[in-house]
This record gives structure tokens, sequence and C-alpha cells, in this order.
């Protein structure tokens, strides 16, 4: 097993944003064993936080973002694949804007980077998720295939093929190693077309480049430029790849193909991977032990039957978190009346379930020892997925905010891998034995 990886010390990158043109001096820091990669907005009035996950990702075009709330860290993928490459394990990454500097379009200047910083091993092994099947995602004419291959190596195949006469067709095909990252694909620059360059000009993005500064594809080839690689575009696509599937949180191992791909579709594949992994994780923890046995929370919670709706709760990280179940049957007495010819378990008792466990969670605060959270208000509730008989209801919560007499949880129940309902809840918290 190989040891995670950190930096010694800190440095520095200054520049511009690729396509909000904004000044941004980046920082790398170390970070310590299981941190995992970390962007910091240290411009707000408190740092920002943002762990590099799919489940943080933000919706963009053309480019990955992460965000945690409203604050977020744009065209993440060059870095990403540098980290990757480098395989650093464990890293901070603070900004003072919100864009990462786009140096020259490629992933070199964060390369050299993170060599001058110093790569050095940390006493932990590597998480490395194997992936276990073959897996394919697809949008059109665009897909993506994973699939096993050999343990702790990553097999790189890209068709780049768009039936333009711009663009010949290309392939590359890439095992990812440290020294052959450096020279073969970290040097690799975005690329536009220069009809594309135009409508991004027009939206206001990229106003501040020049033709020396990315790759401007005209009819007659790179505009005012030349490749450093006769097939210097297919080999950005495998950087955008590498970068992209660090979004995982932990290195992947196998044999992926790519045709067509972008980060829309590299993200889709990275959340089945994530996906899957949530659902084997959940597998292990719910043939271990509970945390608390349904006798552990009827000493917490008043309700009974027919309203108790958590039967053990799996995992409880303080009063953070925590991960419950409710085990659905057609025995459940409200699947007389809803419906009988189509069981549906009511999405009212869904979120009465995930409040019951924020109750349980909240209780864990030592000053709210014996006081019961009543439910104050929902917020931001959606409804996913049907929930029936036969099914196994597991429900996450996680404290937002608490107080003295109040609390709020975000919760998610899900069947399997699928999310079933998710809602923000309120409560107040009152004494269990009022007098």
């Amino acid at each position: 097993m190989s040891r995670q990886q950190t930096i010694e010390n800190e440095i520095e990158i200054t520049g511009r944003g690729l396509f909000t043109g904004e000044p941004v001096t980046l920082r790398f820091r170390p970070a310590p064993p299981g941190n995992g990669i970390t962007f910091v907005r240290g411009d707000q009035t408190r740092p920002i936080r943002i762990p590099v996950r799919v489940d943080n990702l933000a919706k963009r075009n053309r480019r990955s973002a992460v965000k945690n709330g409203t604050v977020s860290i744009e065209t993440v993928e060059h870095c990403l694949a540098a980290v990757r490459g480098l395989e650093i394990d464990n890293l901070e990454i603070e900004l003072d804007n919100l864009e990462l500097p786009a140096c020259d379009g490629s992933s070199m200047p964060f390369v050299e980077a993170l060599e001058s910083a110093g790569i050095t091993p940390q006493e932990a092994d590597r998480h490395v998720f194997e992936i276990p099947e073959t897996i394919r995602v697809s949008d059109g004419d665009a897909e993506l295939i994973a699939w096993p291959g050999e343990k702790n190596r990553l097999d790189l195949i890209y068709e780049l093929d768009y039936d333009d006469e711009r663009l010949p067709r290309q392939v590359c095909r890439f095992t990812l190693e440290r020294e052959q990252f450096i020279r073969e694909i970290a040097p690799a620059r975005t690329f536009v077309f220069q009809d594309e360059a135009e409508q991004l000009r027009a939206a206001g993005l990229g106003v501040h480049l020049s033709y020396q500064d990315i790759l401007v594809i005209g009819q007659d080839g790179p505009i005012e430029n030349t490749y450093r690689f006769a097939d210097e575009c297919v080999r950005h696509k495998v950087l955008d790849l590498v970068g992209d599937l660090m979004l995982l949180g932990s290195f992947v191992s196998g044999r992926i193909y790519a045709r067509r791909s972008g980060h829309h579709l590299n993200h889709e594949l990275v959340r089945r991977f994530a996906d899957y992994r949530a659902e084997k994780e959940l597998e292990e923890r719910l043939h271990t032990a509970p945390k608390l046995d349904i006798r552990a929370v009827q000493r917490v919670l008043p309700h009974r039957y027919p309203m108790l709706l958590v039967d053990r709760v799996i995992e409880l990280d303080g009063d953070r978190r925590a991960v419950g179940v409710k085990n659905v049957t057609i025995n459940e007495p409200f699947f007389q009346g809803h419906y009988p010819r189509q069981p549906i378990m009511p999405g009212v008792l869904i979120i009465e379930a995930m409040a019951q466990l924020s109750g349980v969670l909240l209780s864990q605060k030592l000053e709210h020892t014996g006081k019961v959270a009543m439910l104050l208000s929902l917020d931001k509730v959606k409804f996913r997925r049907p929930v029936l008989p036969g099914d196994q209801l597991v429900l996450e919560v996680q404290t937002v905010r608490v107080k003295s007499r109040t609390g709020q949880t975000f919760c998610t129940a899900r069947v399997g891998p699928e999310i079933a309902a998710e809602a923000m809840i309120r409560f107040m918290l009152v004494d269990a034995d009022p007098v």
C-alpha cells in the first residue's frame, strides 16, 4: 500500500483567471493525513473551506468548479490534474479571489510550483478507488467507459473526433505515471475554436486573453500560436479527465475509455463512482453493530408505536452527523390507507423519520440532555422517489446550527444509492417533561 503525500513548504502562484480575468494569488499549503484536497477562499469575512468532492460541484459550462453555499472556486481541473499527476493526497489551496490563475492554460505551472515546494510522504495509507465493474455514461455521441484494470494503476484512452476539418481525429493512450505525466500531459494547453472564442468574448468571458495566451484554432490551425505537441488537443482532454477524476476525493485505479467527453460527462462518471462507493460503505456499516439499537433509541426519543420511525443508529459522529435506518414493511399501519392498491410511505412520515434522527443527534450535546426536539419549520423539502414496502430507508442528518434553545439540521433519506427525500429542518428544544 502506497503512503499518502503532501508538500513540505508553502508556495504561491499569481495570475488572472481564465474566464473572469480577475487577478488572484494562490497559495499551496501542506495538509495532514486524511485531509484530502481542500480549497480555501481566504478573501471572505471568514475563510470558506471547500473540500474537493463531487457533491460540492457547481454547475458550469466548459470548466469544473466547486462551491460551499454561494462561495465558489472556478476552473479547478488544471490544478487538480497537477496534484494527481504528482501523487499528492493532502493539500490546502488558498485563493484571494474566485478563479484559479490560468497561467498558460496547462498544468505545468502548478506542477513546477508543487515540485519546488517539495513533496513528502506521510504516515498514512493512500485511499484508492478500484473501478469495480464496467460502468458507462454517455451523452449523444460522447461517452465514457470505465472497467477494472491493474491494481493501483490508471490507464486512459481518449479519442478526440469532432468531425471538424480544423481538428483531425486524435487518439491518446496514456498510463498515469508521475514522470510521464510531467513530460507528456502537463504541458498540454486548453484550446478553443475561433468561433467559440468569439462567442465567449461576446458573453464577456476571456476578454483579457490574446492569441498568445490560449490556443485558438482557426481554419489553418492555431492563430498566432503553435502546438507544443502535434496532438496537443487530445492530450489536454486527458489532462482535464485526470483533474476531474480527483473530484471523487481519492485516486482512481482501473481503465477508462473516453470519446468526445467533456467536463459534464466526466462529472457524471465520478458521480457513478461515488454512488458505488457509498453503497458499498453503507452495506459494510449495516452489517456492523449499531451505535444505538432500538432500546437505546427509545431511551433518547419519547416516540412509541406507531410513531417511532428510527429502528437503529448505525453511525454517530458526536453532535455533527448521524446515520440511521428505518426498515419499511407492509405491516406498517399507514399502508392500510396510503394506498391500499399501491402502498407508498407518506412523505410527511419520511420527514418525521428524518426529524426523529435529528432529535437523536441534537441530544448528543450535553446541555440538550433531557430535551425533545420539536419541529419548527421545514425548508428546501424535496421528494425524489417513492418509498415502498420492503425498502430500507437510510437516514442521514448533519448539524447546520445549534443554540441553547434551537437547532437546525440538513437531512437526506435514501433507498440504496437513490435519494428519496431531503429537507432542512429547524427545531425548538424543549424540556422532555414540562411541569
